[in-house]
């Protein structure tokens, strides 16, 4: 017996606020000499599902339920029996042709909450919530509020900031991610106060200054409540020899151990590659980019005077070209390793190659830097940031599309 079809493809909604699309292969199988319309039937068995709002429930029951109008059709002729052993359901193939999962997983990512050069997506409770499910559901057992504040926009009701002349937020978001974290069994790392300063003079030791009271006052009205409070990110941002870096992360990072009673920190700083190029210039490259020669001299001076209150650096993976991975990647390794550092990555899943500031990286993208942290024995990978650039309900509709190859990939 031979089965005639088209294929098409249609959108049907999974929740009030959902749809997928989904491919459909119209079937039509002569039974006693009738054409039987086999999809449409099928997709009558949608309407007792589409009220759940898994979407892989749905496209498992959609599948069981073509699969079981397909048999009991052609099982109504006991000679038609070995059509069934033809048929294939895209469902079950997978399209990938390399091989896979061979990459290190990302189990962390950056909450964004004052979205300094990315839009704004203003998330109420309800869609933070929904987002640390998707989280949960990729592996992600680590969230890092990249900066409790920034300039006058702060996360929580700081005493001490708004004494400063910051606003007074409309939600104290600090409290909501540490109650979120602690329902989904996450580690939640507090992001320190960035002032502005250091980037309007190039010195960093003005962060040390805030961040003492902002230290003191979030262990105590935050830390010490909530179990779901695991470490600190200390949130300045560097890529070498910035004036007065050293000094500074110590002495932040020794007072966030000293209060917590030695909770880990961690800084991610760039490397100061082509890619390194500041986001409001028109350009994607520049030609002084430093050395694996110099970023490893410098590197180890850094390391050297940090290690013993820095547990973990996570060096940003985008200002580097992805044939330039493994050469600074082994290093980053090499000097982590050398001062009992955790080496993570700071996978980006945004896209610096792309004119527009900033939209979801391609798949293949972050696959190859994945990839690369794998083959140098990587210790932990987080990415920024999950909720703008990879999540279902980011603003971006590409990002889902990166959640769903990303699941493909690892086979979740």
């Amino acid at each position: 017996m031979s089965l005639l079809g088209t294929v098409y493809d249609c959108t049907v909604p999974v929740s009030e606020k959902h749809e997928i699309s989904i491919r459909f292969t119209r079937l039509f199988a002569p039974v006693d000499g009738a054409r039987f319309l086999i999809s449409d039937i099928a997709l009558k068995h949608y309407l007792s599902i589409m009220k759940e709002n898994s979407r892989r429930d749905f496209l498992k029951k959609a599948s069981l339920a073509g699969s079981s109008v397909i048999a009991s059709s052609l099982l109504l002729n006991p000679s038609n029996a070995s059509a069934l052993s033809q048929i294939e359901y895209a469902g079950d193939r997978n399209p990938l042709i390399i091989p896979h999962p061979n990459a290190l997983p990302i189990t962390g990512t950056f909450l964004d909450e004052i979205s300094h050069d990315i839009p704004h997506q203003n998330w109420g409770e309800k869609e933070w919530d929904r987002d640390f499910q998707h989280m949960k559901t990729v592996g992600i057992d680590t969230v890092i509020m990249i900066r409790s504040g920034y300039r006058k926009f702060i996360t929580y009701p700081s005493k001490y900031l708004l004494s400063k002349g910051c606003y007074m937020p409309s939600l104290d978001l600090m409290e909501l991610y540490l109650k979120l974290a602690q329902k989904y069994n996450m580690k939640f790392y507090f992001g320190l106060y960035d002032s502005g300063r250091y980037w309007d003079t190039g010195d960093m030791s003005y962060e040390v200054e805030s961040n003492k009271y902002v230290i003191d006052e979030v262990w105590e009205n935050y830390g010490s409540r909530y179990k779901s409070f695991q470490g600190w990110y200390i949130s300045g941002e560097i890529s070498r020899q910035t004036k007065g870096a050293i000094g500074s992360f110590h002495s932040m990072g020794k007072q966030c151990k000293d209060i917590s009673g030695g909770l880990p920190t961690f800084i991610s700083p760039w490397i100061d590659g082509k890619k390194a190029v500041a986001a409001a210039s028109g350009s994607l490259s520049k030609t002084n980019a430093v050395s694996i020669q110099e970023h490893e001299k410098e590197w180890d001076e850094i390391f050297n005077g940090i290690h013993d209150v820095v547990d973990a650096c996570a060096f940003q993976d985008g200002h580097i070209d992805y044939d330039e991975l493994d050469a600074f990647f082994s290093v980053n390794k090499k000097l982590a390793d050398k001062y009992q550092m955790q080496c993570w990555t700071n996978a980006e899943t945004f896209d610096r190659d792309m004119p527009i500031k900033f939209l979801p990286i391609k798949f293949d993208k972050l696959r190859l830097k994945l990839e690369a942290a794998k083959r140098q024995n990587y210790d932990k990978g987080i990415t920024f940031e999950f909720s703008h650039f990879m999540s279902p309900q980011s603003a971006y509709l590409q990002a889902g599309h990166l959640y769903e190859r990303y699941r493909e990939y690892f086979k979740l």
